[in-house]
């Protein structure tokens, strides 16, 4: 959400009085209070005519919606039920709303992350896993940053490996946390877990965090640290760097080695390219990338493999860096 639609609903929300307010905070996620509040606690005066604008603007959108059905999660399972009898409905129930049934982890978003860190440091890694897993990345990250060394390592290598979520995962814990995890022996089986997540938490942790996890975790299974790898960073993933930083990468690679690379690129990578070369030179390359015929996939990914090893020696190097999504962090 962009500077000036958080700008609008904070003044819409300041429009509606305290107890409508509350009620609609009710409905919003643990970063959205925060960014809300902190958005209405930095505003004084509005204009006359901004307040008119956002009250125009939810007006109509408000207009154009309609609530068909109170309870939507009730509404399917009468439906089901009605439809295909308690037992084959009861089965289809459990998979269209997996996940659903999550307020004890719910009310670990709202928790500071040492907080989490600090209820969680006694338990099993696979537990702890289990747990993160169902947190955003950032908080997850946080979470991670607050454990030793060693238990950061064992809990990491469990989130790679992890392909799904058993209720009996979380008995133990749910133990001890009581009210907190409270219904987390409910939980459905979930895609959650493995290789790219553990990649999304690591590129948060910073890099010096960062080499100390993927080395324990390549000792212990090469293949797993390299999909991990490979997720962290991926040819698209080039758009991120500056300016500055492609130019250095054009330095390092054969005109050959890029065209062929970029057959597989997205065209806004291959814009950003073609913005970072001379006006001949991202000519020249257009013509090749149009004249060149169809080129095997395995060659593509060959090329562009080789490609990210360059871009993996010049961030080593520090000749180039990539924005990590933390503050004031690269890796």
């Amino acid at each position: 959400m962009d500077e000036r639609r958080i700008e609008n609903a904070a003044i819409l929300l300041m429009s509606l009085g305290e107890e409508q307010a509350a009620e609609v905070f009710k409905h919003l996620a643990p970063k959205e209070v925060q960014r809300l509040g902190e958005t209405i606690a930095k505003m004084k005066a509005i204009p006359r005519d901004r307040l008119d604008e956002v009250m125009t603007e939810f007006t109509t959108k408000a207009s154009d919606q309609h609530m068909l059905v109170a309870d939507t999660d009730e509404y399917v399972k009468s439906v089901l039920r009605k439809a295909l009898g308690d037992d084959k409905a009861n089965l289809l129930i459990d998979r269209i709303m997996q996940g659903s049934d999550v307020s004890g982890l719910e009310s670990l978003k709202w928790m500071d992350a040492s907080a989490v860190a600090e209820l969680m440091r006694n338990e099993h890694p696979q537990i702890v896993a289990a747990i993160l897993v169902h947190l955003d990345y950032e908080q997850a990250s946080a979470v991670i940053k607050a454990f030793g060394e060693r238990q950061r390592n064992e809990v990491m290598v469990r989130i790679a490996t992890l392909d799904g979520i058993q209720p009996v995962a979380l008995k133990d814990l749910n133990e001890v946390m009581s009210k907190v995890l409270a219904g987390g022996d409910k939980l459905r089986k979930a895609s959650l877990g493995g290789a790219k997540t553990a990649a999304e938490i690591i590129n948060l942790l910073g890099s010096a965090v960062e080499t100390s996890v993927l080395d324990y975790i390549r000792e212990a299974d090469n293949d797993l640290a390299q999909r991990i790898m490979d997720n962290m960073f991926t040819f698209d993933d080039l758009i991120k760097l500056d300016d500055k930083g492609i130019q250095a990468l054009l330095k390092e690679i054969q005109s050959e080695s890029l065209v062929i690379a970029l057959k597989g690129g997205s065209p806004e990578l291959r814009e950003r390219i073609f913005k970072n070369m001379s006006t001949r030179a991202a000519e020249t390359l257009k013509e090749d990338l149009e004249s060149r015929g169809p080129v095997r996939l395995s060659e593509v990914e060959s090329e562009q493999k080789e490609l990210l090893k360059t871009v993996r020696r010049l961030v080593d190097e520090g000749q180039i860096v990539m924005a990590s999504g933390g503050a004031d962090e690269f890796v």
